[in-house]
C-alpha cells in the first residue's frame, strides 16, 4: 500500500504523511526529527490522547490502566512485549486512569485493565482483565 497515512508523532504530535509501504521502514517525524514508532506503548495523557486517537490512520490499542491494580501490573510486561511485536501497524498506548479520569470516564471505563481497540477515532473493539501475549496478539489481529 502507498497510499500516505496519517501518522501523529509520539513526541510533539505534529501529523506525519508516511507511505503505507514505508511503516516498517523507521520513519521519523518531519518537525521533531524523532521516530514515529517507538518499541513500547506510548504514554497517553489528556494533551496527546485525542490527537494520536483521530489523527492516525493506523489502528490505536490503548490499555486503561491504573498503578494500584494488580492484573495491570501483571498486564504490563506483556503490553510492551505486544507493542514491539504489533508496531508499526498498531500504535499501542497506555492511559492511567487514575491520572486521566475524566477520559476513562469518556470510555465507560468500569473494570481494568481494559483494552480498547480504536481505528480512526472509533472504537471497535473492547476487552478486559489480563490476557497473555499470545491471546492479545491474537484478539488484536482478529479486529483489525
Amino acid at each position: 500500500m502507498n497510499e500516505p497515512l496519517h501518522i501523529v508523532c509520539p513526541g510533539c504530535t505534529s501529523i506525519n504523511n508516511v507511505p503505507g509501504n514505508r511503516l516498517a521502514d523507521d520513519p521519523q517525524c518531519g518537525k521533531c526529527k524523532k521516530p514515529l514508532f517507538i518499541s513500547h506503548p506510548l504514554e497517553l495523557t489528556g494533551l496527546n490522547f485525542y490527537k494520536q486517537l483521530k489523527g492516525s490512520h493506523i489502528p490505536l490499542l490503548v490499555d486503561f490502566w491504573a498503578s494500584w491494580c494488580g492484573p495491570c501490573k501483571m498486564m504490563a510486561p506483556v503490553f510492551e512485549q505486544a507493542a514491539a511485536q504489533l508496531q508499526p501497524g498498531v500504535r499501542v498506548a497506555k492511559l492511567n486512569t487514575e491520572k486521566e479520569a475524566g477520559i476513562a470516564a469518556q470510555f465507560n471505563i468500569r473494570s481494568i485493565p481494559t483494552m480498547i481497540i480504536f481505528n480512526r477515532g472509533r472504537e471497535i473493539a473492547r476487552q478486559s482483565g489480563a490476557v497473555d501475549l499470545g491471546s492479545l496478539i491474537t484478539w488484536v489481529q482478529s479486529h483489525i
